[in-house]
């Protein structure tokens, strides 16, 4: 028999019982549309994540904790460490020293979580986040130090429902919006900016500071100044390389959480598609009975019943990955609307894998049945009813 023949059957055998055979790729297809998503969120936020560290943020940033503090570290620095930063870090090329301090509010609805980074008025947002602009109203300036008064992300002050002269509550205090910025800066559009000392004093931590960051003349310099602070100064010194490695190493703990989760919903697809080969293989044994009769090699029914299988776990692979790609669309309208990102990414190697493991899926299902199938008596094949 040639492939083409072997193609011919294979199909036969899937649309002999069309309702059956659609509804297990669409079995299939949920299970791969599922393991699109859960790994396109965690490529979309990788991608985020890379190009706000590689645009913005300090040159070097210490810390009483490092890595262990996360992205945004208690303020449980003193005041008096930015003297001794200033001190140390000017001969090392150093041209600005900037405090900082950074709170996150957590709330079930995501639309309600905020993150707070108070800076110093007199510096202003550009101290940290260079390019951002206020697209109505302005930002601080030295003269809002300790005043109630915050500029909002884009994302943040639609959250809030707010706007330049509206209140928004900070910390159970109301404080004044001076200022919303522009948007399409990725996550500094969910950030909310106050002046230092105002933010120290809503948070019940005066005289405390999570970081400080320091802006260096030749940004190449960063790795050999935060090591040399941080044995100065006895603190963790990390550059915006460390700050993005620690991203990624979280990112990869919950990546191995989201392939387990796919590989559970895999695996049901994986049972339909044995299932649905096995009954083939069964309503078919007369059919094989009689190939084997006019001169086909069981090698040749194995191949029948692994076509049928691979035709079947493709099929549901490539509807599996445009069903991803609608469930990516619908999660990326929400994160864009919640925080003017777009968390979930679907790259081809990503596409490309989903569809292998489906094939590869297939394939690891027919095997018994396929081998059931090579091992037929004639004889008995032939006198099943």
């Amino acid at each position: 028999m040639t492939p083409s023949d072997v193609l011919l059957l294979a199909w036969r055998g899937l649309s002999r019982r069309l309702v059956r055979t659609l509804l297990t790729a669409l079995g299939l297809a949920v299970a791969v549309a599922g393991m699109v998503v859960f790994l396109s969120l965690g490529e979309g936020i990788r991608q985020v994540f890379t190009a706000q560290f590689r645009s913005v943020g300090p040159d070097v940033q210490l810390t009483l904790d490092g890595a262990q503090s996360g992205l945004l570290p208690p303020p449980n620095l003193p005041d008096s460490v930015v003297a001794r930063v200033r001190a140390a870090a000017a001969p090392l090329g150093a041209v600005q020293v900037t405090p900082a301090v950074t709170l996150l509010k957590q709330s079930l609805d995501p639309a309600q979580s905020a993150v707070y980074y108070g800076l110093p008025a007199d510096q202003g947002i550009g101290a940290l986040f260079g390019g951002l602009r206020a697209a109505r109203g302005r930002v601080l300036t030295a003269a809002d130090e300790g005043r109630d008064v915050a500029v909002l992300g884009r994302s943040a002050a639609h959250n809030a429902g707010v706007d330049v002269g509206g209140r928004v509550d900070v910390l159970g205090t109301r404080v004044t919006v001076i200022g919303v910025l522009e948007g399409g800066h990725g996550l500094n559009d969910t950030f909310t900016f106050l002046p230092l000392d105002t933010l120290q004093r809503l948070a019940g931590t005066p005289g405390r500071v999570s970081l400080v960051a320091v802006t260096l003349r030749d940004p190449g310099r960063a790795p050999q100044v935060a090591a040399t602070l941080a044995r100065q100064l006895e603190l963790e010194g990390q550059t915006r390389g460390d700050v993005l490695a620690v991203v990624n190493r979280a990112l990869r703990v919950t990546d191995a959480a989201r392939v387990g989760l796919s590989v559970v919903a895999l695996i049901v697809g994986g049972l339909a598609v044995a299932n649905t080969v096995a009954m083939g293989v069964f309503e078919r044994i007369r059919e094989f009975g009689t190939l084997r009769a006019i001169g086909a090699r069981p090698a040749t029914l194995r191949a029948v019943v692994l076509t049928e299988a691979l035709l079947l776990a493709l099929a549901a692979g490539a509807a599996g990955v445009l069903l991803g790609m609608a469930g990516n669309a619908g999660v990326n309208a929400y994160t864009r609307s919640l925080a003017g990102i777009d968390a979930a990414a679907l790259t081809p190697v990503l596409a490309l894998t989903a569809l292998g493991v489906s094939g590869l899926l297939g394939v690891l299902a027919a095997l018994v049945p396929a081998h059931t199938a090579a091992r037929l008596s004639v004889v008995e094949a032939l006198r099943h009813a």
